[in-house]
């Protein structure tokens, strides 16, 4: 028996108050990350207090207005250019620090997602912040049939933040990433980071170039593809998650060795990935499991997957 039940939430299964996704904190051993998605009309507005939570908006298609009024009381206004989806390239983004009241408006159609984490590293209230499309670093990583797109728009080094991480990944139709199967759920200074970590998944055919948001939510585009991930245990914490998955859909990964995440042919795969933990440094360190790590070198010599990057040139 798989662990699915408790660790993915297929869409439809996790809305609240208009939302069709809302992952929080919630005591039973998830504790740091959450996750808002939703679709915004032309002019529809949502609002987000933060509480003790920093909050980076990342629209996934169309473009929104953000307001921030920071825990000092000064508003910042930020236009956020998006996309047509997830797969045409980057989008601007903006970071509010805890204590602030979020609004968050549609500049036309728009689906965003509204990544959280408990803040926990110091009293300090970072500013507000907009980053541009043109000021997100694009990584291709791995190699051949490894090869995938990260979007490093909340790393440390680029994004000043509390303890939320935050990246998005596209995975070309056939290819493997989140591999080889890695961990991050001990602190181990410069060796390992503690971090949960949220995948928030969407699909498109190799046969669309576009996924446009519906009143439902979603479209899984060109039909109902899908692909695959795994979580599983690094033997004295269980767990054991094998899920198949598609538009809209979460897995939660608490602890634990955590890949492929697999696109199969003819879908491509995209996933935005939350992370943050106790730890008192905020940085993004893993661990390979030592029965896959050696396969990192064998990209040295194989070259990196044409289709990359997608929606610009390298």
């Amino acid at each position: 028996m798989t662990d699915n039940a408790q660790w993915v939430r297929p869409l439809g299964s996790a809305g609240v108050d208009g939302w069709d996704v809302v992952i929080e904190p919630d005591g039973s051993g998830w504790s740091h990350t959450g996750l808002y998605v939703g679709v915004l009309g032309d002019g529809e507005r949502r609002i987000l207090e933060a509480g003790d939570r920093e909050l980076v908006v990342v629209p996934l298609s169309g473009s929104v207005s953000v307001t921030c009024v920071d825990p000092l009381g000064e508003r910042h206004d930020a236009e956020l250019v998006g996309r047509a989806s997830v797969f045409a390239g980057a989008t601007d983004v903006a970071y509010l620090p805890w204590g602030s009241r979020l609004e968050v408006t549609g500049r036309g159609p728009a689906r965003v997602a509204v990544c959280t984490a408990v803040a926990t590293k110091a009293d300090t209230v970072r500013p507000f912040r907009h980053v541009a499309s043109a000021d997100v670093p694009v990584e291709l990583r791995g190699a051949g049939t490894a090869s995938r797109e990260v979007r490093n728009f909340g790393i440390p080094g680029l994004l000043d933040a509390d303890s939320i991480i935050a990246c998005e990944v596209i995975t070309p139709a056939g290819n493997w990433s989140s591999y080889p199967p890695h961990k991050h759920d001990e602190e181990r200074p410069g060796v390992e980071s503690e971090l949960e970590e949220i995948y928030y998944f969407e699909i498109e055919s190799t046969e669309r170039s576009e996924l446009e948001p519906t009143s439902e939510g979603h479209r899984a585009a060109g039909g109902p593809g899908m692909g695959y991930v795994r979580v599983y245990s690094t033997g004295d914490r269980p767990i054991d998650v094998l899920a198949e998955v598609r538009s809209g859909d979460v897995v939660l990964v608490p602890h634990g060795w955590h890949g492929p995440a697999m696109a199969v042919p003819g879908y491509h795969l995209y996933y935005l990935n939350v992370m943050a933990g106790p730890g008192p440094e905020r940085a993004w360190l893993i661990c390979d499991d030592p029965a896959h790590g050696w396969v990192r070198d064998t990209w040295s010599t194989q070259t990196i997957d044409p289709r990359l990057p997608f929606g610009g040139t390298r």
